[in-house]
């Protein structure tokens, strides 16, 4: 019973308790929506209120922004009105500054018409003035003045004439005075000694032991380098020394070279003379582009082509009547710079004339056509000026004198060429009868060289011998022959000697 009661009590107590909860939760709600609907019409009024402030702050913004632009509006209307009344007032000035033009031309023609007209006037009276004066005198214009002139003439002739020859001869002394002052000036400050070269090199030895070694078994080392180098050996009885001969100044360089450097290697056999006979010629090769530079330097002549430089060292070893070719150049570019400036004329233009005058020497073996003509076409495949060109290419007369450095550097040549003891003419003769010698023999084909040798008395000839047989070298040995008896000039006999050698070269391995 008591156990029916206690749930029957905790029913109604929970019964109780949901119907509680159910009203509070009920006040409650109703407590939040009073609450809500006043925060919506609180937030209503607010915006509201805010949207009110915004419009009237774009129509303000707008108000200030319309009376912005119509201020503009009207400072520009202003403006407009000003440049366009400021333009009407210049039309209106230009239209009057014409207006006064066109009378001042009117005036202009007006009095170009007067003085045409008195000018007509004029010479019609003088033209009827002369025509009077000639029926009077029965002499016509012409005949008048030529007649004025004869009585002058007659009257005057011998003052005259003495007039004249005193002009001319105090012209012809002033200037041959001049002329001398310059060269007398331009050679008493170069005056300096050029010795001729000789034909011979003289080569010291420690011992005479050294010949047999240079000279090898059965000649055959002595034979290699002459073959290699184109000069002769020769080998006498002179203590401690042998002699290099040549008539090439650039071969007896090299071998100089390349026998020296074999005597002090020691092993001296014909594999090592062509290595050391290479050698040299690298080293002539840089001995000539020094040279070349170096008188360019001297001469104060600036940017030339190096390869131009090059061929320009060559002429340190060329000789013309004995008489060393670069330095005559450079001492024809100091003379040339000398009377250039005592003349007014351009000095580096003559000085490049002189020093470049003769460089077509440095080639004349190898091109075909005289020095002056390839020293042109030297000049002008390196882009030299063509005011040098004109000042070198005159030097001989094979081209008129264009410049007055033309004649400068003509004059220079004379000088220095003209110096007593510069050079010998039968030396030169006696080259050019050996270069002669090896040109003949070098325009055969098949020919690899050609050495004149032994003052010319021999001509020795190495061909190819995939090229030429032993018959054929026989037969141009005598085909030789005779084109140097048909076109030389020379005493006693030649010996021309055909040299055909074929190597064949192995290696064990």
């Amino acid at each position: 019973m008591s156990l029916k009661l206690a749930l029957l009590l905790a029913l109604l107590a929970a019964s109780a308790g949901i119907g509680f909860g159910y009203l509070l939760r009920l006040l409650i709600s109703l407590g939040r929506k009073g609450s809500m609907e006043l925060d919506i019409k609180q937030m209503e009024l607010s915006s509201k209120e805010e949207a009110q402030r915004i419009i009237e702050e774009a129509e303000k913004k707008a108000q200030n922004l319309f009376l912005k632009t119509q201020s503009e509006l009207q400072e520009r209307e202003t403006r407009l009105k000003n440049n366009e009344d400021r333009l009407v007032k210049k039309e209106e000035h230009l239209d009057k500054r014409q207006g006064d033009l066109d009378q001042e031309t009117d005036s202009i023609k007006k009095k170009a018409t007067e003085v045409r007209t008195i000018r007509e006037r004029i010479e019609a009276l003088a033209e009827a003035k002369t025509t009077e004066l000639a029926k009077v005198s029965g002499l016509s214009p012409t005949a008048a003045k030529e007649e004025l002139l004869k009585i002058v003439e007659r009257d005057f002739e011998e003052d005259i004439m003495v007039r004249m020859q005193k002009l001319e001869n105090q012209g012809a002394e002033k200037l041959e005075r001049r002329a001398k002052e310059i060269l007398s000036t331009a050679i008493q400050r170069m005056a300096v000694a050029i010795s001729g070269e000789v034909m011979s090199t003289t080569i010291p030895l420690p011992s005479d032991d050294l010949k047999g070694k240079i000279i090898g078994k059965e000649g055959r080392n002595i034979k290699a380098f002459e073959r290699a180098t184109g000069v002769e050996v020769i080998v006498d009885d002179t203590p401690n020394s042998i002699t290099l001969s040549s008539f090439d100044p650039v071969r007896r360089a090299v071998a100089k070279v390349a026998l020296e450097d074999l005597i002090a290697d020691g092993r001296i056999q014909p594999a090592k003379i062509e290595e050391f006979v290479a050698k040299a010629e690298s080293e002539v090769n840089k001995i000539i582009k020094e040279k070349g530079e170096e008188a360019a330097l001297e001469c104060e002549i600036y940017n030339l082509d190096p390869k131009l430089l090059s061929i320009l060292g060559r002429l340190h070893f060329r000789t013309s009547y004995s008489q060393n070719v670069l330095k005559h150049s450079v001492e024809m570019a100091h003379l040339s710079g000398m009377i250039a400036e005592e003349l007014g004329a351009n000095v580096q233009v003559a000085k490049a004339g002189a020093l470049l005058h003769d460089i077509g020497k440095a080639l004349d073996h190898e091109v075909a056509g005289t020095h002056v003509e390839i020293g042109r076409r030297i000049l002008q495949k390196f882009n030299v000026s063509e005011e040098i060109i004109k000042a070198m290419q005159a030097h001989h007369g094979e081209y008129p004198y264009e410049t007055v450095e033309s004649v400068i550097v003509q004059t220079a040549d004379a000088i220095s060429g003209g110096r007593p003891g510069a050079r010998r003419d039968n030396l030169e003769n006696y080259l050019k009868r050996l270069g002669d010698l090896e040109n003949i023999a070098t325009s055969f084909e098949g020919v690899e060289k050609a050495y004149a040798l032994q003052a010319g008395r021999e001509i020795r000839v190495f061909v190819t011998p995939e090229k030429v047989s032993d018959l054929d070298a026989k037969k141009m040995a005598r085909d030789i022959a005779l084109r140097i008896e048909g076109e030389l000039k020379y005493p006693g006999e030649i010996k021309v000697n055909v040299i055909r050698e074929a190597r064949n070269i192995e290696f064990a391995r």
